[in-house]
């Protein structure tokens, strides 16, 4: 029902199983604790990029938590509505919280994969998905530390007896490992903890996820390694190591990404600011000795008692036949004489 996960889960850990089977032999113990440890890197690989955009769609969700708690307190009786507005304040922030689940998704058939691939693995058993029976006979032969990689602490006496393995030696290799996945389990997520704003701190749903992935989920590792093989304590160590190194390493990454864009705003406001001692230029009131825009009318100047000067009579455009110019005077008639005044008439 699942092959389209056993399927491709079975042919990566037989190419890697292939490339450490030619440095320490097809059935060591080390070669197969290899092939199940790079499965997870490059599953994880494969991720990195989607984890990147989980990371950035939590921080955008961060800065705008104080608005979807507006949204809640003002529509507190109606989720439909609610969850309208919140979907349009995400869809406004460029936020998909799909996206941040994404790789914990993939994560998950992938664990299943293994674990009933690994399952598979029994003395007598032929072909399991890519592994031919000479590859099953390596993993059921191989042992670390004189422990099968198939074999759990809570496995029957019987079943343990056809790996020839003693429960001893499943003890002394499975409890160290689920105690160290167990607190790199927590780690992660203290790690992820430690990011978050006081606004996601006080939303009481966010703080009962933090507890879980505080506390409960490392002590369902530690719970869970009694009834775990040694292959997937093995998984599981290795993925949460890988997590812890990339949270660091992309948190680190945004965080000098920030910085670099909170000094370019620090810097283009220091070079729009005026200079030390300079007074501001108002961009709306022309300079003085400016001319003014087209169309622009010139306001008057005052003068020195205070009062605005009067604008000095307009001339008129130069003749278009005879160069010279007119110059109009109020109260007389263009054209007439100025040496005589209107109406007066020389008497015989």
């Amino acid at each position: 029902m699942l092959n389209f996960i056993y399927y491709p889960v079975s042919f990566i850990l037989w190419c890697w199983h292939w490339v450490f089977g030619k440095v320490f032999g097809e059935s060591s113990g080390f070669a197969w604790a290899l092939a199940v440890i790079f499965l997870v890197f490059t599953l994880r690989a494969i991720l990195f990029k989607p984890f990147v955009g989980q990371v950035r769609s939590m921080r955008r969700m961060q800065e705008f938590a104080p608005e979807m708690q507006k949204i809640k307190k003002k529509y507190p009786n109606d989720r439909q509505r609610q969850a309208q507005e919140m979907q349009k304040l995400q869809s406004e922030h460029g936020v998909n919280p799909l996206g941040g689940c994404l790789p914990m998704l993939v994560q998950i058939p992938v664990f299943i994969g293994l674990f009933h691939v690994l399952r598979s693995f029994k003395p007598g058993w032929g072909e399991v998905y890519f592994f031919d029976k000479q590859g099953v006979d390596s993993f059921v032969n191989a042992k670390l530390f004189g422990t099968n990689l198939s074999t759990f602490i809570t496995m029957p006496s019987d079943q343990l007896a056809t790996f020839g393995t003693e429960r001893l030696n499943v003890i002394l290799l499975s409890v160290p490992l689920m105690i160290v996945a167990s607190i790199a389990t927590h780690f992660t997520a203290r790690h992820s903890v430690a990011r978050q704003n006081q606004a996601a701190l006080d939303n009481p749903q966010t703080a009962i996820m933090n507890k879980l992935t505080l506390w409960i989920f490392p002590l369902g590792v530690l719970a869970g390694g009694f009834f775990f093989p040694v292959a997937i304590l093995l998984y599981w160590l290795s993925n949460n190591a890988w997590t812890l190194g990339q949270q660091h390493f992309v948190y680190k990454r945004i965080d000098a990404e920030e910085e670099e864009k909170k000094a370019t705003v620090v810097e283009t406001r220091q070079a729009l600011a005026p200079k030390p001692g300079a007074k501001p230029v108002n961009p709306k009131k022309p300079a003085s000795g400016a001319k003014p825009a087209n169309g622009a009318k010139r306001m008057p100047t005052a003068g020195p008692s205070g009062a605005p000067k009067a604008s000095a009579p307009k001339a008129s455009s130069p003749d278009a036949t005879n160069g010279s110019s007119n110059t109009e005077i109020p109260g007389l008639t263009p054209g007439r004489s100025t040496s005589k005044k209107p109406g007066s008439k020389k008497r015989r």
